[in-house]
């Protein structure tokens, strides 16, 4: 039960947000939605997928950065306040423990196609989309560096 005074958990002063995902070669548009993401409450907790996680979810290449340094990467940030690595591929276990009053995804998802926003809700947060910024994808970026010889020259 949410303590209205405190706006958040008992015993967890504040609103309580959340975001996930695998992160997995940090860019801007990472950096955009964790810092909007963090503006929506007092504590900002990261949901990050395993290595295994991000295998089953985007193949056998991937990740590319190991979730320990993926981890370190993330919870450097001055807007992130804590990183927690779940094994799934969804997050929804480490959100029923959670329970943040707020979940926040990136605005290509649909919140009602979520698999995390029952949970959220039943728990009594929200589920918001923030915008994402054009241009930046991880998958992205690997395709591009991948496309480069040893000396930066694209491959032919």
């Amino acid at each position: 039960a949410a303590d209205a005074a405190a706006g958040g958990a008992p015993g967890r002063p504040g609103r309580l947000v959340a975001t996930g995902g695998c992160f997995d070669v940090l860019h801007a548009g990472h950096v955009d939605l964790l810092r909007r993401a963090r503006a929506l409450g007092d504590r900002l907790v990261v949901l990050l997928n395993s290595d295994a996680s991000v295998r089953a979810l985007k193949g056998s290449g991937r990740p590319v950065v190991g979730e320990r340094d993926r981890a370190r990467v993330l919870s450097a940030l001055d807007c992130v306040d804590e990183v927690v690595v779940f094994g799934e591929t969804t997050p929804v276990r480490a959100l029923e423990r959670l329970r943040p009053d707020v979940w926040v995804k990136g605005g290509d998802y649909d919140v009602e196609e979520l698999p995390e926003t029952p949970v959220v809700r039943r728990a009594g947060g929200e589920v918001v989309t923030v915008p994402l910024v054009p241009g930046h994808s991880t998958t992205g970026l690997i395709t591009r560096i991948r496309g480069r010889g040893r000396d930066g020259v694209p491959a032919r």
